[in-house]
Order: C-alpha cells, then structure tokens, then sequence
C-alpha cells in the first residue's frame, strides 16, 4: 500500500511555510499547496505567499497557477492536486501538503462532493439577489437547509452563491451531496498555538504587508484585472480594494485587514477542531513547533530517511 500523504494545516500566521522550508532541508518534500489565495498569480504580499528564492528552493505546486479573473472550484482544486501528488511521487519524492484553506483540505482528504458544474447565468442572479437581501439573510436560507454548508461558507460571497446554486438546482445542499471517495490516504498534523501567542502575529503581518507594498499590489491587479470575482474576497484584497475606491481610509482599511484575519483565525480554529481521519494536534506554532513536526515525520508510517 502506498504510504500516506502528510498534511501540515493550521490556522493563519501559525509558522505553516517556515516549517515546510525546515523540513525541506532534511527531506527531499515538494510542497502541494492547500491555500485558496495562493493559488492566483499577482497576489505575493497579501497572502503572505513564498518567495522567488523559497520557491526555487523547494518546489511549490499549485502557488502561481491562475490569473485573478479565473474561477477556481474546490472540484477544480482537488483534481490539480491530486495530480501533483502523483507526479511528486513518480518523482521518488514526498509531496507534503501545507495550507490553511480547510474545505479544500477536507475535500482532498476525506472525499469530493459530486456537484454540478457552475451555471454561471444563475449565480449571476443569486448574486444580483445577494445585493438586494444581503449577505445574512442568505446564509439563513443555507443554514435552515444545512449548519455545515453555512460553517463552511463563512463570510465568503462567491462560496455562499455556488452553495445556493446548488440547494436550488439540485434541492440538495453540497454537504448532503454524493461524495466521491479521497484517491490517496493521508495523515494530518494541524498546527494549535495558544492564541495569545497567535493574535500579536496578526497585527504583525498586517503592518508587514502594507509596508511592503500591498496598496500598490491591489492597485495593479485592478488595473489589469477589472473584474477578479472569487480572488477579490481574499482578505486584504477585499478591504484595499475599498479603500482605492474611496470606501474607507487607509487607517480603516488596515484596522478591517486585522479584524478579518481575527475572525478568519477563529473559523480556521473552528473548522479544523473537528477535523476527521488520522489527525494529530501539535499545540505550539512557528518555530516552536519544529521538534514536534519532526518527530511526527519520523514516526510510524512516515518515515522518511534524511
């Protein structure tokens, strides 16, 4: 039986990326990207993407892959995927999953909904009907019909729209859809800071991404790409792109990046504390978490010679 396919998750700002590059000196992994955002080209400050040089170092799949204006599907996702991991594998190598973006690690690893392609001429109206009633209102419709289809939806427009899409299409929400068994077994470490040593990363990285230049970065990619409907809701996209258009103040715009990333920590928290399959839970993040993922590389199942 092929070995399992580890999974390196956690919420945002918990160290995923440096340990990933740790553990690529020691271990000939490639990195199989499980992040929604990375997955668009452009986009490097705001999502805090690795860089040229790391990337050169360790191989990253699926991180510049689409241009902002392309929709991307978590079916579309978990196809992309699982050919990486083939082709890592074909390779002698190990792809190592690492990412936050847990609906995309739920459907590679327990098993893909089958729902119907997007009907792009009826989200159009569910999202002209999203304006008129609002976003609350319609996560109420989904969650009367499924509690799981509205956690996994969060605050996310472009998530809310293809799941009621489907409710009205199919009469079935996803999560009571068919699933399509995983094509790999996997094991998942998940990564479980304290929060107190979390939350001040936040506001770290905010104030790191706009003095990098995240202003200036949203600015091109709206200029190139006028209509960016799902890369648009990233967080941080999302709130500069107010502020270019007059919405916000700079200063408000950089409070609401750290009031999303808060609350998106929260959900990934949430989500991820009930995640199923061979799962174990490392309580410490960044660098601190180091000995912990070595030593659950190298126990049984997953042991890999340096």
């Amino acid at each position: 039986m092929d070995m399992a396919v580890p999974i390196l998750a956690g919420p945002t700002a918990s160290g995923k990326t440096e340990l990933a590059l740790r553990l690529a000196e020691r271990i000939p992994i490639e990195v199989i990207s499980a992040d929604a955002s990375m997955v668009y080209r452009g986009m490097d400050i705001g999502t805090a993407k690795p860089t040229q040089a790391e990337r050169a170092t360790v191989r990253h799949h699926l991180v510049d892959w689409l241009e902002p204006n392309q929709l991307f599907s978590v079916a579309a996702y978990v196809r992309a995927a699982e050919a990486a991991i083939e082709d890592v594998r074909s390779r002698g190598r190990i792809p190592l999953v690492v990412g936050g973006t847990g609906y995309y690690i739920r459907a590679l690893s327990e098993g893909l909904f089958e729902l119907p392609e997007p009907d792009p001429e009826l989200q159009n109206r569910i999202e002209q009907e999203l304006q008129e009633r609002g976003f609350a209102a319609m996560r109420e419709e989904l969650a009367a019909v499924s509690a799981a289809d509205a956690l996994r939806v969060g605050s996310n427009p472009r998530r809310l729209v293809r799941a009621i899409e489907v409710l009205r299409r199919t009469g079935i929400p996803p999560a009571q859809a068919h699933r399509r068994g995983p094509r790999f077994s996997y094991r998942k470490l998940i990564l479980w800071p304290q929060w107190d040593w979390l939350e001040p990363r936040f506001g770290q990285r905010t104030e790191e991404m706009f003095g990098r230049g995240l202003v200036e970065e949203v600015r091109g990619l709206l200029e190139r790409y006028p209509r960016m409907p799902t890369a648009l809701q990233a967080i941080g996209y999302k709130e500069v792109a107010a502020y270019l258009r007059g919405e916000l103040g700079l200063e408000a715009a950089q409070k609401r990046v750290l009031q999303a990333t808060r609350a998106y920590a929260k959900r990934q928290f949430t989500w991820f504390r009930k995640e199923p399959g061979d799962v174990t839970y490392l309580p410490r993040g960044g660098g601190e978490a180091w000995e912990g993922l070595w030593a659950w590389i190298r126990s049984e199942g997953l042991r890999y010679q340096a």
